[in-house]
C-alpha cells in the first residue's frame, strides 16, 4: 500500500494554503479534495466577502501569492481597505493560487480515515487506499451546518440550509422566509429577490447589524488608535485575537469563550445594508416557536419579546443559521477517532502545533477556533495555521532543521 508523510484533507484556503507551505519545503505529501468547492458551489454567486482585500490571501512563502499581488497583474481594481472583494474576483485569485502553488492537488474526496496502528489508512471515493504518517483535517466547514431543532421535523422539500443555495433558482415567484441576522442570511435573501422571489427574514435579535461603514476618521491616526483595524474586525479585542493566537490559546477556557461569542454574532456587510432594509421585509425580535407542514407550504408560529404569537406561512424556509464545528457530522472519520479527539460537542482539543490527541492527526479552521479564538473563523487564519503546521511537520519529520513559526 502506498504510504506518505503527510495527507492533508480538504482544498479550501487552508488545506490549499498548508499544501503551498509544504511544498516550499520539499515535503512528502498529498492532498485531496476539491478546490474552494464550498465557495464555488455554495456561496450565494452574488456575495460580496466581508473581509478587506488584505486579509482575503491563501499563504503560500511566495511574495507574489497575495490577492493585492494578482489583482495588480490582471488588471483588477484592488484597495487594502475599503474595496468589496467579490466573490468572483477571489475564486479566481484563489484558482490561480492552486495552479501555481498547489498543482498536485488530486481532486478526489475523502471516504473514509481510520487509525491503522502507528498509520492512518484512508480510502478514497475512487475506491483507492492509502496510509499516512501524519493527516491534517482541513475540511471547512462542508459537514458543519446547523439547522435549529424547531425546523428539523420538516422535509427537504420545504425546508433547507442556506449552505445549499449557490443560484438562488427554484423559487421565482414564491415566497421563501429566511431565518438568520447574518452575512448567509443578508446575501440570500437579496439573490432571492434579484431572482424573482418574495424573501423575508425573521430574526431573534430586534435588529439586523451591518458592519461599519469605512470612513476618513478611521484612516486617521486618531482613528487607528482607537479602533486598529485586524483581520477580524476593528478594536483592540480584535486585534489581540487577531495577532496573538498563541496568547490567545494559553487563556482560560471561560474567558476564550467569551471572546469568541463576542467576535462571531452574525452582520451583514456595510454595503448590503441600503439593498435589504429597502427591498426586503423583515420579521424582527420573534422566535420560532413551531413550524408545520400544511398542504404543501409551511406555518411558522413566531413570538415577539413581549410573549404575543404570530403565524405567517411560506413556500420555503431557508435556514441561514451559522455552523457548529461537531466532527461527529464528518462522515469519512472512523467513531473511535472522533471520540478521542472531540471529547465534548463542538469541542476539539489540539496542541498549540493544531496537533489533536491522536498523535499525529491535525485539524484547522472551524474546529480549531475553541483553541486558538475567532481567527480560525475566517479564512486569515489560513495566514497563522498554515506556517505553524508546516513547520512543526517539517521538525517532526526530522528533515532539514526548520525556525518555529511564530
Amino acid at each position: 500500500m502506498n504510504v506518505c508523510d503527510i495527507a492533508i484533507i480538504g482544498a479550501g484556503p487552508h488545506g490549499l494554503s498548508l499544501a503551498a507551505q509544504l511544498a516550499a519545503r520539499g515535503m512528502d505529501f498529498r492532498v485531496f479534495g476539491k478546490p474552494l468547492s464550498t465557495w464555488s458551489e455554495h456561496m450565494p454567486k452574488n456575495m460580496v466577502l466581508k473581509s478587506d482585500g488584505f486579509v482575503s490571501n491563501l499563504s503560500s512563502p511566495a511574495q507574489n501569492s497575495t490577492l493585492r499581488a494578482y489583482c495588480a497583474r490582471n488588471r483588477i481594481p484592488y484597495a487594502d481597505e475599503g474595496m468589496p472583494v467579490s466573490l468572483e474576483t477571489f475564486l479566481s485569485y484563489a484558482n490561480d493560487f492552486r495552479k501555481r502553488f498547489v498543482p498536485m492537488l488530486e481532486e478526489v474526496n475523502v471516504a473514509s480515515l481510520k487509525a491503522e496502528g502507528d498509520l492512518f489508512g484512508l480510502t478514497l471515493e475512487t475506491g483507492e487506499q492509502l496510509q499516512a504518517r501524519n493527516v491534517v483535517l482541513a475540511i471547512g466547514i462542508t459537514s458543519f451546518a446547523y439547522t435549529p431543532p424547531v425546523l428539523a421535523k420538516l422535509s427537504a422539500e420545504v425546508c433547507s440550509h442556506s449552505f445549499a443555495h449557490r443560484e438562488g433558482g427554484g423559487f421565482e415567484g414564491k415566497e421563501v422566509v429566511v431565518i438568520g441576522r447574518g452575512a448567509s442570511a443578508v446575501d440570500l435573501a437579496w439573490l432571492l429577490h434579484q431572482q424573482g422571489a418574495f424573501p423575508r427574514i425573521v430574526a431573534r435579535s430586534n435588529e439586523i447589524d451591518f458592519n461599519k461603514v469605512p470612513d476618513a476618521y478611521e484612516e486617521s491616526l486618531i482613528g487607528k488608535l482607537h479602533r486598529p483595524a485586524s483581520g477580524i474586525g476593528r478594536g483592540w479585542k480584535s486585534l489581540f485575537c487577531a495577532q496573538a493566537p498563541l496568547l490567545f490559546y494559553r487563556l482560560p477556557e471561560a474567558l476564550r469563550r467569551r471572546a469568541i461569542a463576542s467576535h462571531m454574532h452574525p452582520a451583514g456587510g456595510w454595503f448590503m445594508r441600503e439593498k435589504v432594509e429597502s427591498n426586503i421585509p423583515m420579521f424582527l425580535g420573534r422566535s420560532i416557536r413551531k413550524a408545520e407542514a400544511v398542504n404543501g407550504r409551511v406555518e411558522l408560529t413566531m413570538r415577539d419579546r413581549s410573549g404575543e404569537e404570530e403565524t405567517i406561512r411560506c413556500d420555503h424556509v431557508i435556514a441561514a443559521t451559522g455552523y457548529e464545528p461537531d466532527m461527529r457530522k464528518v462522515p469519512f472519520l472512523a467513531p473511535e477517532l472522533v471520540n478521542q479527539i472531540s471529547p465534548r460537542e463542538n469541542v476539539t482539543l489540539l496542541s498549540d502545533v493544531f496537533e489533536t490527541a491522536v498523535a499525529g492527526l491535525y485539524a484547522v479552521g472551524l474546529p480549531a477556533m475553541h483553541n486558538f479564538g475567532p481567527l480560525m473563523r475566517f479564512m486569515v487564519g489560513a495566514e497563522f495555521a498554515a506556517p505553524r503546521v508546516a513547520s512543526a511537520l517539517h521538525r517532526k519529520l526530522g528533515r532539514v532543521p526548520d525556525r518555529r513559526a511564530a
